[in-house]
């Protein structure tokens, strides 16, 4: 047995590449899926036969069939190997951006962005990093992805618009192809690659865990959590780029001018709230006070959007609460989902958070074609509001972190054990230790941890 000896030690060097790497390529397709989303309502119903609904579509085909890939994709890559299928993913996307770059129908980039949807390799992608980096230090690469899809978020609501400016829409696609060729050569050049892949339950989805997972009603209402905020996400780039250029008379290439400032507002006053749901454990009041405020602000937006700073200050508090509820909503899947089922509880919420995109879009296109944009808003309102009142049921999360600890080479009887001399240290609220997975996985309070009782049984154990 080779248990680790520490429990606070640092990322080695080839950990802390590897975790870059991957969140580079992460966030190399992120933004190539979103450049398009603050451009693509308002050059798509130029294009023949385009319809508000078509349109719709064009915005939401990825999250269909990337909510159908995405657990299969983890599941190959168990068999085929890590690199051969993000290889695969990322030529379909480039395919698929290709494809929508030389196509001028909106059928055409339907048909691109629904490629684009079926490189579905983002849970392969977190399977490698599993792969490359120890138990201890997994959480510390997970955030690095966490923080590169915000950056590629905010990016591309900046970028996009600019670079659509002096490019136009075929020209955006031309670049996403390049980006997705890109990640091909990040790849290959610096990622490296594995030892030995093997499962990891806190990434990848268990399929006989799958029933269990769908019948805890706790992630049932994060899993409906994130597919509300997507769809509503969604549905709102249907209208919101032609609130700006029609209504507010601004080009199109410089709808940044609203979002930067809009973008940095947010994110701002939104850490205040972070540390007072982690640090005060306030985590539900915060939770559900922010999912008000998205609906609130789509109630505005349906009487409000025909002067520049009540678009300005809707905008900021739209965003305000959807970056807050993008960042807490996976720390809650963390905290809601048992120990040993982490990782098939993120696949659900995955693959709930891309048909909720897909929603959005087909929905919002439609509500758009048949009564008008106010009532875009006021869909997402009320499916804002559906979430609301199925959150104030949820339990208040306890305030705990995950941990894992590699502990390879226990029988059972050692590891049952060992689970019970973890539950005795102060801070450890439960321990699960599966012999066949050498790994302990934990819920611990951070205030309360007695780190030096940890390393000490660590340490007794690797004698």
């Amino acid at each position: 047995m080779n248990p680790a000896l520490q429990i606070d030690t640092p990322m080695t060097r080839a950990e802390t590449r590897a975790s870059l790497s991957l969140a580079a390529i992460y966030m190399l397709r992120m933004l190539g899926m979103f450049l398009v989303l603050p451009v693509l309502s308002v050059f798509a119903r130029e294009l023949p036969d385009a319809t508000p609904q078509l349109v719709g579509f064009a915005i939401s085909a990825y999250g269909l069939t990337q909510a159908i890939f995405q657990i299969p994709f983890g599941l190959w890559s168990d068999r085929y190997g890590r690199k051969r299928l993000i290889v695969l993913g990322l030529l379909l996307f480039a395919a698929g951006s290709a494809l929508a770059a030389l196509s001028d129908s909106i059928y055409g980039i339907i048909a691109g962005r629904a490629l684009q949807g079926a490189g579905a390799v983002a849970g392969v992608v977190m399977a490698l990093v599993a792969d490359l980096t120890r138990e201890e230090h997994r959480t510390k690469a997970m955030a690095l992805i966490g923080v590169s899809i915000g950056i590629s978020f905010a990016l591309s609501m900046v970028i996009g618009p600019v670079l659509s400016g002096w490019l136009g829409l075929h020209g955006l696609f031309w670049i996403i192809t390049a980006l997705a060729m890109l990640s091909i050569v990040v790849l290959y050049a610096v990622v490296p690659t594995p030892a030995v892949s093997r499962f990891h339950r806190d990434t990848e989805v268990r399929p006989a865990s799958l029933k269990e997972v769908l019948a805890n009603r706790e992630l049932l209402r994060m899993d409906l959590g994130i597919f509300c905020l997507h769809l509503v996400l969604t549905a709102t780039f249907v209208v919101l780029p032609l609130i700006l250029r029609d209504t507010l008379q601004l080009q199109t290439a410089k709808h940044w001018h609203i979002y930067l400032p809009v973008f940095a507002l947010a994110l701002a006053s939104m850490v205040p709230f972070v540390v007072l749901a982690e640090k005060r454990h306030k985590m539900k009041v915060v939770f559900v006070s922010f999912i008000g405020l998205v609906a609130v602000s789509n109630v505005g937006f349906a009487w409000l959007q025909h002067d520049f700073w009540s678009v300005f200050g809707l905008l900021y508090l739209f965003f305000t609460g959807f970056n807050l509820l993008e960042a807490m909503l996976p720390s809650l899947i963390s905290k809601v989902a048992p120990l040993d089922l982490k990782g098939t509880a993120m696949g659900v919420y995955s693959t709930a958070q891309f048909l909720g995109a897909f929603v959005g879009g087909a929905g919002g296109g439609w509500v758009y074609g048949h009564y008008g944009i106010p009532y875009v808003f006021l869909f997402c309102a009320a499916v804002a509001l559906l979430w609301f009142m199925v959150a104030l049921g949820m339990k208040a999360p306890r305030g705990l972190s995950s941990l894992m600890v590699n502990v390879r080479g226990l029988t059972q009887d050692q590891a049952s054990s060992l689970s019970r001399r973890l539950l005795q240290i102060p801070g450890v609220a439960e321990a699960v230790v599966l012999a066949e997975d050498g790994v302990a996985y934990l819920k611990i309070d951070k205030e309360k941890l007695d780190r030096m009782a940890l390393n000490g049984l660590l340490q007794e154990l690797a004698a």
